[in-house]
């Protein structure tokens, strides 16, 4: 049986940062939840099944709390809180309204957009050591870096040590042309340029010149000991059990260690397990370490990124089994 539901805005104001540019977002809202949605004056009417006006009307109304904080609700977070709405969850969008992560270089705040970001970056603040597992676009890497920054600003730590594996897809380094500086710049990009983000050119490279953070690929932690430090492993998928052992035992008195990655990335040779697999399920239980799991949902970049790996994965491509190989 149909039925119609109106939400009403306080103010034209309001109601437009509600629908979105071209009222994308609630065009959204009709189309993922099969509603119709018009507009009355400062009411949202929404017509369809019973169950999903109701859906739809839960969205509406934690938008609308959203937007009442002083939130900027783009398409993307409509989409989210659609998402949370089908499981019974709307209301954990309104969780994303309180606090930043960090600040960028330029003044833009830098704030959790899903409720699986938020838990990342609650359990880096409250462990020492954090495995953050999940998907492209997922901001496993980005919010790690801005804590390391506020860290540092806050004078909880000394120095950013930012590594990954210097291999990847089956490409050596010898094959590339230069000094080992050069070959490993393009597999550490995307550290260097998240940094910049958050210091501005100026700062990081003073910061660089003075030792204060570094870059390098895995393979130079090893017999080092890490203290007073913020550390993050950037593509640990590609780890080998015994490189993820080595580089855990690295941590030092005063430090902080994140490891992100993606399992259904791995680009290990045939026959190798990834240490990342292997270390999220060994260590899971143990004090101190904290294991967060992101997905799909927590896809940050666009909501067609969100469709694509859904897509992939309801395929099948890129999964892998217990023991880190691809299927």
């Amino acid at each position: 049986m149909d039925i119609e539901r109106r939400v009403s805005a306080d103010s034209i104001e309001e109601l437009s940062k509600l629908l979105g540019t071209f009222d994308e977002n609630l065009n959204s809202i009709s189309r993922e939840l099969q509603v119709f949605c018009r507009v009355d004056e400062l009411d949202i009417v929404i017509s369809g099944s019973d169950e999903n006006v109701h859906i739809a009307v839960e969205v509406v109304k934690n938008l609308l709390v959203l937007v009442r904080n002083g939130e900027r609700v783009d398409n993307g977070r409509a989409v989210y809180c659609i998402e949370l709405a089908k499981e019974g969850r709307a209301s954990d969008i309104t969780k994303l309204s309180s606090g930043t992560v960090g600040v960028t270089f330029r003044g833009k705040p830098i704030k959790c957009k899903t409720v699986g970001q938020k838990a990342y970056v609650d359990a880096i603040k409250k462990n020492t050591v954090v495995f953050g597992v999940g998907p492209a676009g997922t901001g496993k890497t980005y919010l790690a870096v801005c804590l390391a920054v506020q860290a540092m600003k806050q004078k909880l730590v000394e120095k950013i040590i930012l590594t990954r594996p210097a291999v990847e897809a089956g490409e050596k380094l010898g094959f590339l042309p230069g000094d080992l500086q050069t070959k490993v710049d393009p597999y550490l990009r995307p550290l260097y340029d998240a940094l910049q983000e958050m210091l501005g050119v100026e700062s990081y490279t003073k910061l660089m010149e003075r030792g204060a953070i570094e870059i390098a690929p895995l393979a130079y932690m090893r017999g080092r000991t890490l203290s007073n430090a913020f550390i993050i492993l950037d593509e640990a998928q590609n780890t080998t059990k015994e490189q993820m052992k080595m580089f855990l035992t690295r941590l030092g008195d005063g430090s902080k260690m994140v490891i992100t990655g993606d399992s259904t990335q791995i680009d290990l040779p045939e026959g190798k397990k990834s240490g990342l697999i292997h270390a999220t399920r060994l260590l899971k239980d143990v004090e101190g370490i904290s294991v967060i799991n992101l997905t799909d949902k927590d896809v940050v970049r666009n909501t067609l990124v969100m469709r694509i790996v859904r897509a992939y994965d309801k395929e099948g491509v890129g999964s892998v089994n217990g023991e880190g190989k691809v299927d």
